[in-house]
């Protein structure tokens, strides 16, 4: 009897701990992607100049930081740089670029070389959604 109420408690705690771990991620509408429509995947960008890039979204909608309504979400433009986990805030420093006003393109600049850039979309407190909605990597050589 004693080994069935622990194995209730573990799995119980274990319940707990992983909705935890979750709690607070927005839902992803079903099918929702998101692109980058220029620069293209390949494509020489100017080196030490500054360059568009514009943000594409389908199937969602774009709202600010701070605003919570269903199936939107805000635009984060990582370069350099892996996915973040898809667990917690996005980061906010060089590789990880915020546009928490709804912003849909932005200009940056790339030093000489090989770079990547991708999208992730993070609801109203800066954490991707569930499923996470993020762009294929593309890479820009900038020269």
């Amino acid at each position: 009897m004693n080994k069935i109420i622990a194995v209730a408690a573990f799995v119980a705690l274990t319940s707990v701990a992983t909705a935890s771990a979750f709690a607070g991620m927005t839902p992803s509408p079903a099918g929702a992607y998101a692109y980058i429509g220029y620069p293209n995947d390949g494509q020489v960008v100017p080196a030490n100049k500054p360059f568009r890039v514009w943000f594409g979204l389908r199937y969602m909608g774009v709202a600010p930081k701070g605003v919570k309504y269903p199936n939107t979400g805000h635009h984060h433009l990582l370069i350099d740089t892996d996915l973040p986990p898809m667990d917690q805030e996005i980061p906010s420093d060089r590789n990880h670029l915020h546009f928490g006003a709804g912003q849909t393109e932005t200009t940056i600049e790339l030093t000489p070389g090989k770079h990547t850039l991708q999208l992730l979309m993070g609801d109203d407190m800066h954490i991707p959604h569930t499923p996470p909605v993020y762009s294929k990597k593309i890479t820009v050589i900038a020269k």
